[in-house]
């Protein structure tokens, strides 16, 4: 249900042809499922009954977009409505599904689609599931003993954490669950660690770990693909960027925090990878700019991977978010852009999980 949107987006955002944007549309509506009748409808009076169940996707989707209709389509107002609703509302659990709710509600923002917003709220209510409680109850917000204020330093402390060595043996999205039901105590410690007090900055920082976690952890030469799972992290901070200065202001350090908690267990899940920021700080771009990079998001051979070409337009929009004084971001997306030759995915793990 997203990609078809979120590669269109993307490569309507790097300005492609629209000969290239029906391209992206056909190629990406072949691998599409087709919709599936719900067990039933769902009503203003049981909509939270519902949710975390897949099977009432239609049902979600068909609900939101009749609120749509009674709310003279004013799809921000049936956002306020059923994201920020209740004592656990929807807005604290967008990180369910590899982040694809979250990143599918940034879309929606971005490119100002009403159609996306409801397919995104859709996203959010079937995907619900336990990482709510993180954000919803605050006795899991606990001090830790060894904070910090960098995320990229707090992963590469964990990468070298024994702690995790045998916490999982193969890669893969499988081990998303059991890392909270086994290990709780030692994901808490790290999400915890994170100190957020200058939020502007420390965001700021996020986005440059985000970047680093795709790129940096593939070794140049060694002939390994890049990691299809980490590009989530990455995809998913470009969503947070985008809703931030759009949300009430109680959520902002909390969304954040959504994204540190999926960062944490996805990179876990996949196995700690060494975080070598030497290959992207000492790669050389031999002249090529962010014109090459949009080039290579439309035109060059992986222009029809929903994931290259929202990795690529991450790492562009980190840059015209912040600056790139270093040449830190450009050197990620032209060395993602030359040497992406598909991804790799989790040893048990299949090419279908790319629609999950």
């Amino acid at each position: 249900m997203y990609d078809p949107y979120n590669i269109l987006g993307s490569a309507y955002l790097f300005n492609a042809e629209p000969e290239h944007l029906n391209n992206v549309y056909n190629e990406e509506s072949k691998e599409q499922e087709p919709w599936k009748d719900s067990p039933g409808e769902v009503s203003t009076y049981d909509w939270r009954d519902y949710l975390g169940d897949p099977r009432y996707q239609r049902a979600y989707v068909d609900f939101f977009e009749d609120e749509l209709v009674l709310n003279g389509y004013d799809w921000r107002k049936v956002l306020t409505t059923y994201l920020f609703a209740g004592k656990e509302p929807l807005i604290n659990n967008l990180i369910s599904g590899l982040g694809h709710p979250l990143i599918h509600l940034g879309y929606a923002y971005e490119l100002s689609s009403r159609d996306i917003a409801m397919e995104a709220l859709g996203m959010a209510a079937t995907s619900y599931n336990h990482l709510h409680k993180y954000l919803d109850d605050p006795s899991y917000n606990k001090p830790t003993s060894n904070p910090s204020k960098s995320p990229l330093e707090l992963l590469c402390r964990l990468q070298k954490d024994s702690r995790f060595d045998n916490v999982v043996s193969d890669a893969g999205p499988e081990n998303l669950t059991p890392l909270f039901e086994n290990h709780e105590s030692l994901m808490l410690e790290y999400w915890n660690a994170w100190q957020i007090t200058d939020p502007t900055n420390d965001f700021r920082a996020s986005q440059m770990a985000a970047a680093a976690l795709l790129v940096a952890t593939v070794k140049p030469g060694s002939g390994a693909k890049f990691d299809f799972f980490l590009v989530h992290t990455l995809t998913t901070s470009h969503a947070v960027r985008i809703l931030l200065p759009l949300l009430p202001a109680k959520y902002h350090i909390p969304l954040v925090r959504q994204w540190w908690l999926l960062t944490l267990s996805v990179y876990i899940a996949q196995l700690r990878p060494e975080i070598l920021l030497s290959s992207v700080g000492g790669f050389h771009w031999k002249g090529r700019g962010w014109a090459w990079v949009d080039k290579r998001a439309v035109e060059g051979k992986h222009s029809l991977d929903a994931h290259f070409v929202k990795g690529l337009r991450a790492m562009k929009a980190a840059k015209a978010t912040w600056g790139d004084k270093e040449g830190f971001y450009l050197k990620a997306a032209v060395r993602f852009g030359e040497e992406f030759d598909g991804w790799a995915f989790g040893k048990n793990s299949v090419e279908g999980a790319a629609r999950q």
